[in-house]
């Protein structure tokens, strides 16, 4: 009889701190626990699951580097707002692990961009386009370097995004955010063009902030998305390959 392939790679045990961790923060993210609730004293914890003091001690260190529980004055455990830049990091590793293709990315990021350009319009203000423009004259006094052109495109779109004033928007828009970056290196120095019509749909974006001119947005949300898509695609690059297979700019031609 043949030996059948092994379909299951070694289960590797959780680390019981890790159990313990994961535990608390199901309940926090289930909105049971909320921000400022009382989690109980490291005793209580090693009480309830059955551990040692040590287990629960790094299961919460775990929690306070994420933000997810802080200790007060008198140092007890409590409920604390998370750090969404680690929240986001996560994210993006799990959208990297599901193999996200390009296409799935570039969908996502219209319809939230186009959300986000809606808000953008009727919000933005003066300090806040100000700033925006700022990061254009910068960004075009860098067009040699799609590296630099890239990093200002990314800061651009997270200011945007905070004009708009929703916060689940621009949560939703963070772990994507780190997968947009590279992406748009790729886009940039394979097209001749690419950084100029970059800075000139910044432009025009930050055109229909000062008009409060919402269809202007949208239009010139789309045109630059369009751009990133063609941009990518002019590289050789297939928009459903998985993000993190994208070939690299150094590597082309």
């Amino acid at each position: 009889m043949s030996e059948v392939a092994e379909k299951f790679a070694r289960l590797t045990p959780v680390p019981a701190y890790q159990m313990v961790a994961e535990a608390i923060e199901r309940e926090i993210l289930s909105g049971r626990l909320r921000p400022g609730d009382p989690i109980g004293t490291e005793a209580q914890l090693v009480r309830q699951f059955g551990v040692n003091r040590s287990t629960v001690r790094e299961g919460i260190r775990l929690l306070e580097q994420s933000g997810m529980v802080q200790r007060d004055s008198s140092r007890r455990l409590a409920v604390g707002l998370p750090h969404y830049d680690q929240l986001a990091t996560r994210a993006s590793r799990a959208l990297i692990l599901h193999q996200v293709t390009f296409r799935e990315l570039w969908e996502a990021t219209m319809a939230l961009s186009l959300a986000t350009i809606d808000l953008a319009v009727e919000r933005a203000t003066q300090e806040e386009i100000a700033t925006l423009e700022a990061n254009i004259d910068a960004t075009e006094a860098s067009l040699d370097d799609p590296s630099a052109v890239a990093a200002y495109d990314s800061e651009f779109h997270v200011m945007l995004e905070k004009t708009a004033r929703n916060r689940v928007l621009e949560l939703a828009r963070e772990p994507s955010n780190m997968l947009i970056y590279p992406t748009t290196h790729v886009a940039v120095q394979g097209t001749e063009q690419g950084g100029r019509r970059l800075v000139e749909a910044h432009r025009m974006l930050v055109q229909s902030l000062k008009l409060r001119d919402v269809e202007l947005g949208r239009l010139w949300t789309r045109r630059h998305l369009n751009d990133w898509r063609k941009g990518f695609e002019r590289t050789g690059n297939d928009l459903d390959q998985p993000v993190d297979l994208v070939t690299a700019p150094s590597a082309m031609a």
